[in-house]
């Protein structure tokens, strides 16, 4: 156990509920401020994506014993199923048997978080704006409104999990010598529902992520616990197919007729809702130092908001707080040497997701339905399968394993080069799962010195 401290964190989402619990397990004192109502009262808002837990998630709910409780509200995803317009509907396995990632409402989760932080005996606090943050004294500024008066209240230390336009991280901003950036993808999102059937069940394959790759735009849908979908439409602002076109029911109805047709068939109020649910932007955000002396650090989207194509948001903000949990127990009261040790070792990896996260867009909206695409991951599937400890695909390594985002996006590029190379050989369309092919691949790991 450390010392107990009073700890106050800011934001109730994932990742600041998640890190409550963790802290009151060891024995400090956590208050959680969060701008906005208790998010167990109010209905959704209508722009989520929903969550893709993978290994790093569910390695941080272990440690403090409540993923089998959150289980129970997820859905495994074995595969991708991609609908294409000139093809019948196919399935692309994730990884291995028994490999899958898990589709979560993010709403439900949250909600479901905030109970056990408040089991665990975190105080949450409600409609509490926080303006300010004194750094060097660890207090934070309440008020009504910006220009109002505020009340301050003192805390040993304050963590900033506040998103990805964190008011902790404006303060850290005023200081010299503290980066940051900030970037917005030219395309937007807006979320729709697949309901039900009568019955209850799915009307899709309730164990896929589904894709409707279309391009410079795309569809997805993944599963909920009540038999709907939570489907999202990613689609540039400007241009020939855009939202800024889509301006009239007419116009709605005539995209998805001619690019989604079989969502037209499953979802019956979709112009109805296209326009009443919000447009909404996406966002990368960098920034460093994360932490300021022993006694301010940002975590999860606060440090490091990322675009949510690689479906590692959420797990890469409960890796931070795996990581931070290691080095309280390494480093035990030393919080200057804790929040050192932390940013230097997350930051090249938030740095590396971030990087993976803006490619896998291209990879889903454009590459899913290519049929060079679809043979070169054929081509290392079957590469890993024979040679595991040479070869681990870039997916695998980023989705089912708990190496470092930094050495996936490493390795990565590295596999990338030789299977450019394999799919230049004469003839690999027709003749790939050959001796020729395998040493070809194995000579190329070779010449390059890079063993996995």
């Amino acid at each position: 156990m450390q010392t107990p401290k009073k700890i106050a964190i800011v934001g109730s989402g994932l990742v600041g509920s998640l890190l409550a619990i963790y802290l009151r397990n060891r024995g400090h004192v956590v208050d959680v401020y969060d701008r906005r109502p208790d998010i167990r009262k109010v209905e959704f808002s209508g722009r989520s994506i929903n969550l893709a837990m993978s290994p790093r998630g569910w390695r941080a709910l272990e440690a403090v014993g409540i993923d089998e409780e959150i289980k129970k509200i997820a859905i495994p995803m074995d595969k991708r199923a991609i609908h294409t317009p000139d093809k019948p509907m196919y399935y692309q396995y994730y990884g291995k048997e028994g490999e899958a990632i898990y589709s979560i409402s993010r709403g439900v989760l949250n909600r479901r978080m905030i109970d056990l932080a408040e089991a665990a005996g975190a105080r949450f606090i409600f409609n509490s704006k926080v303006w300010d943050v004194s750094l060097s004294e660890a207090t934070v500024q309440v008020g009504e409104s910006e220009k109002g008066e505020w009340t301050p209240n003192k805390y040993d230390l304050v963590f900033g999990a506040d998103g990805a336009f964190s008011r902790v991280r404006h303060k850290m901003q005023r200081q010299s010598m503290f980066n940051y950036s900030q970037h917005f993808l030219d395309v937007g999102y807006k979320e729709l529902t697949i309901p039900k059937n009568d019955d209850g069940t799915h009307k899709l394959n309730k164990n896929s992520l589904h894709i409707w790759p279309r391009g410079n735009f795309m569809f997805i849908a993944l599963p909920n616990l009540d038999g709907s979908f939570t489907c999202t439409l990613f689609l540039p602002f400007k241009g020939e197919n855009s939202f800024e076109v889509l301006n009239s029911e007419a116009k709605v109805a005539s995209f998805f007729k001619e690019f989604f047709p079989d969502v037209v068939d499953v979802i019956p109020n979709l112009v109805e809702d296209f326009f009443k649910n919000p447009t909404s932007f996406l966002v990368t955000t960098k920034c460093y130092p994360w932490t300021y002396k022993d006694k301010v650090a940002l975590i999860g989207d606060a440090a490091h908001a990322i675009v949510p194509f690689y479906g590692q948001g959420m797990n890469a903000g409960f890796e931070d707080i795996t990581v931070l949990n290691d080095l309280m127990n390494l480093h035990n009261d030393d919080w200057s040497q804790i929040f050192k040790s932390y940013q230097e070792a997350r930051k090249p990896n938030a740095d590396a997701i971030a990087t993976l996260s803006y490619r896998n867009f291209m990879e889903m909206s454009n590459k899913t339905a290519d049929e060079n695409f679809i043979l070169r991951k054929k081509i290392e599937a079957w590469f890993y399968d024979k040679h595991p400890e040479l070869w681990v695909p870039l997916y695998t390594r980023v989705t089912f394993s708990e190496r470092s985002y930094a050495e996936a996006l490493e390795f990565g590029d590295f596999q990338k080069e030789i299977m450019d190379e394999v799919m230049e050989l004469e003839g690999i369309e027709e003749d790939w799962k050959n001796e020729e092919v395998e040493q070809y691949i194995l000579n190329k790991l070779k010449e390059k010195e890079h063993l996995v």
